[in-house]
């Protein structure tokens, strides 16, 4: 628990001198994402108790874990899931009731998956998004199919978590792992578009150096430093 604390302590010093910080429950976010993604399960069982303590809803945090299969794949978004389950059936054993939170609502859109997925990406992006996506949508069809229509439809479509806070669970989870630089910065994009700030984004960075590592943290910082204001 100490080390928890110096990570949110470091984090909460950093926020102090900025206008508009990272609150608690989208810092615990960003740490249980990152620690999904790097596949740290007993750091990960940390931070899924304090995120809870923090005001995070059992629903949400299972959201995160949800969509972090798309970015890390089902093996570590499985381990989390199985992860959640003993810290929410310890926290049970010791009289304590956490809040399940809503539900996500039921879906009115009659139009196909992969169109829904598709505008949900171009309301991220600002950009109009073909059919298929150039350059691999093209060339691998399946895979763009699987975008649109399981990421950016089945899992953005549910309401539990907002498109803001879905960008800072995919920022920190791809600040974490090596080799996506690319997706990063396109998803830095997105958050931006969603009202996430360069500050904000900072500090996301900050708990990766503290959650993860300071090279992870610093090759994230270089992406951003390349992100046009």
């Amino acid at each position: 628990m100490l080390a928890v604390l110096i990570i949110f302590n470091a984090a909460n010093m950093n926020a102090q001198n900025r206008n508009q910080p990272l609150d608690a429950r989208q810092q615990h976010l960003a740490a249980i994402s990152a620690l999904t993604a790097t596949g740290d399960i007993e750091k990960l069982k940390t931070q899924l108790g304090a995120g809870l303590e923090a005001g995070l809803t059992i629903n949400e945090i299972k959201e995160v874990l949800v969509q972090l299969y798309a970015y890390c794949g089902f093996p570590r978004s499985l381990n989390g899931i199985n992860s959640f389950m003993q810290i929410l059936e310890e926290r049970k054993k010791k009289g304590i009731t956490d809040v399940v939170g809503k539900e996500a609502t039921p879906l009115t859109d009659s139009s196909d998956t992969y169109e829904r997925g598709r505008k949900t990406l171009e309301t991220l992006t600002k950009t109009p998004q073909s059919k298929p996506a150039p350059g691999f949508g093209e060339f691998a069809p399946r895979i763009d199919a699987f975008l649109k229509e399981h990421l950016f439809a089945d899992i953005f479509d549910s309401d539990v978590l907002n498109y803001q806070q879905r960008e800072i669970v995919t920022i920190a989870a791809l600040a974490a792992m090596q080799g996506t630089d690319g997706q990063l910065q396109a998803h830095i994009g997105m958050g931006i578009n969603t009202g996430i700030t360069a500050e904000l984004v900072k500090e996301v960075f900050d708990i990766i150096e503290n959650a993860v590592g300071r090279e992870r943290a610093e090759t994230a910082r270089v992406v951003l430093s390349k992100i046009k204001k």
